[in-house]
């Protein structure tokens, strides 16, 4: 019997769903994952684990990274998830070819008391240029940090006044300055083994899923499917979900490091909880018949970049020559 473990915080629609359609699969049996005292060599329970919390427990990431050492196969992939940070992915979008906000890292305010600032702090320049920053970014713009954290400590700047205020208040957060676009529509897919995009209208500013059929034109529908699966395959990450926000039929990439999207039922609604399970259970299935093994070679963004063995390629939509409306989702 092939064991697939679930890593869950507070969720309490997708666990038992997803794991009731696991184990419909013959010789197959997924479970809330236990983890206690984790020796340095150890045989893995799990063929496949579900990492859906180690964000929020550092011990569980720990264990995830041995874990994959051992052979099982982790999603997602625990060392690259503690290396990536969004700035970062803003700066590698961008070379693949993806429209983003002008964005720009700013360091952070303050520093631990240990810090000897006039000798620690040399390389770091004093007084930042605002005037250059802003310029660059224009306003309004958000402030937020740049190694993401949902929407805390996230503010809209209309002035320079309001960006130094908030700024000030920021403390160890590295923070990034982010260009606002005033978007005409905004859409969140849903990104499951590299090869499945679901896109769904989402309103930002209520911060829920809008169950839409047909919101966007075919070649802004095209785009959207083709950047999130190329930002997802480049980052390597097998769960995910790629934020987009459209401005004259132009799709900006906003947010796209979100290794544990968010799949409750009462967020994204019956329409597609439903495939969010079902989609989520195939691709783990897939992994343990064909016996795949955990990736510990390379980052995958390499391949990407210009001059890379797969540099320029494009998503399902361009490559099988598919459609795709509000939320039927595309699968490669």
């Amino acid at each position: 019997m092939e064991r697939i473990g679930l890593m869950v915080g507070w969720e309490d629609t997708f666990p038992p769903a997803f794991i009731e359609r696991v184990n419909r699969e013959p010789g197959i049996r997924a479970e809330i994952a236990k983890i206690g005292g984790t020796p340095e060599k150890f045989e893995p329970p799990y063929r496949v684990l579900i990492d859906r919390i180690s964000h929020e427990v550092e011990h569980y990431r720990m264990h995830l990274k041995a874990a994959q050492l051992a052979g099982t196969y982790v999603i997602n992939d625990p060392l690259w998830w503690q290396a990536d940070d969004k700035f970062f992915g803003f700066s590698l979008v961008e070379k693949l070819g993806v429209a983003t906000p002008r964005t720009v890292l700013l360091p952070q305010q303050d520093y631990l008391p240990s810090i000897d600032k006039s000798r620690s702090l040399r390389n770091l320049e004093f007084p930042l240029d605002w005037e250059g920053i802003t310029e660059y970014v224009g306003f309004p713009a958000f402030l937020k940090p740049a190694n993401g954290g949902g929407w805390k400590n996230v503010s809209k700047v209309d002035n320079m006044r309001e960006l130094l205020t908030d700024y000030n208040k920021s403390g160890l957060l590295p923070m990034t300055l982010q260009e606002f676009i005033d978007f005409d529509d905004y859409v969140r897919c849903i990104c499951i083994g590299r090869e499945f995009i679901l896109p769904i209208r989402y309103d930002p500013k209520k911060r829920c899923y809008l169950a839409d059929e047909n919101y966007l034109e075919p070649k802004v529908a095209q785009r959207v499917v083709d950047d999130a699966w190329k930002i997802c395959n480049a980052l390597g990450y097998d769960m995910n979900s790629v934020e987009f926000a459209i401005k004259d039929g132009v799709p900006y990439a906003i947010d796209f490091t979100n290794p544990a999207p968010d799949m409750d039922r009462w967020s994204v609604t019956d329409k597609y909880f439903n495939v969010c399970v079902e989609e989520m259970a195939r691709f783990v299935i897939k992994i343990v018949k064909e016996g795949r093994k955990p990736e510990l070679n390379k980052y995958r963004f390499g391949d990407f970049l210009p001059g890379g063995p797969r540099a320029g390629e494009l998503g399902p939509v361009a490559r099988n020559g598919l459609t795709v409306g509000g939320g039927v989702g595309v699968r490669l």
